[in-house]
């Protein structure tokens, strides 16, 4: 069970169309630099480069487009970076609607997805997280749940996660500590984007051993080793 006390102007209910389609234009905008190579890599995902990310995000919205809509967009052109950010637009308009309706976890899931690469992203590029943003309720929506069933999966007693933006209750009953920080270092510890060292680092009122190992779920692994540069987010 999760129990949700968001921050005014960032809750569950923010509408994940406006909040998919500012990822989008966020991610453009931060493509434009001229910084912005192709082939950079992007340490948050191994083995990737810019130009996989946005294939990578241009690929999960034409699944979408195509299941939503029944037909199957044209293969892309992975390298073609404008191409593809051309394309995720032109896609774009039929997958906003859809996310437009009432919430689900599917919904949930692709903004979280798309707003977790534009935080890959602005790491690759030395760009530090914004202070707010439309997606992050939606998202933490996805990681606070998907948390909370690893420490029911785990056996653990419930956790307190705590920033600016809101609190969070997982688990059911009286949370046996708390744990909180900035939000960027947060939401890129409930997604597999910190080490145990760094998750450590965060304000914990109690020992966090027992908990670290409910971090690794679902698609998420806790990092052997930083993969940022010092001071980047």
């Amino acid at each position: 069970m999760t129990v949700t006390e968001p921050h005014v102007g960032a809750t569950s209910n923010d509408r994940a169309d406006v909040a998919y389609r500012q990822v989008r234009r966020n991610t453009a905008a931060l493509l434009a630099d001229p910084a912005a190579d192709p082939d950079r890599p992007v340490p948050h995902c191994p083995g990737w480069s810019l130009a996989d990310l946005v294939a990578h995000l241009v690929e999960v919205c034409a699944r979408v487009h195509a299941r939503i809509g029944g037909t199957e967009p044209a293969a892309s052109t992975p390298d073609d970076v404008p191409v593809l950010l051309a394309e995720w637009e032109q896609l774009s308009p039929l997958v906003e609607n859809y996310l437009a309706e009432p919430g689900s976890v599917d919904r949930y899931i692709v903004v979280m997805d798309a707003f977790t690469h534009e935080l890959d992203l602005r790491q690759a590029l030395g760009v530090q997280p914004p202070d707010d943003h439309p997606a992050l309720a939606t998202a933490m929506t996805v990681l606070t749940t998907g948390l909370a069933r690893s420490l029911d999966g785990h056996g653990l007693p419930p956790l307190e996660v705590a920033t600016r933006h809101g609190r969070w209750v997982l688990g059911a009953g009286r949370p046996a500590t708390t744990v909180t920080g900035p939000w960027s270092e947060v939401y890129l510890s409930l997604a597999g984007r910190r080490t145990e060292t760094q998750i450590r680092s965060l304000r914990w009122s109690a020992d966090p051993s027992r908990w670290l190992p409910a971090f690794t779920w679902g698609p998420f692994r806790v990092p052997a080793e930083p993969s940022g540069a010092p001071g980047s987010p």
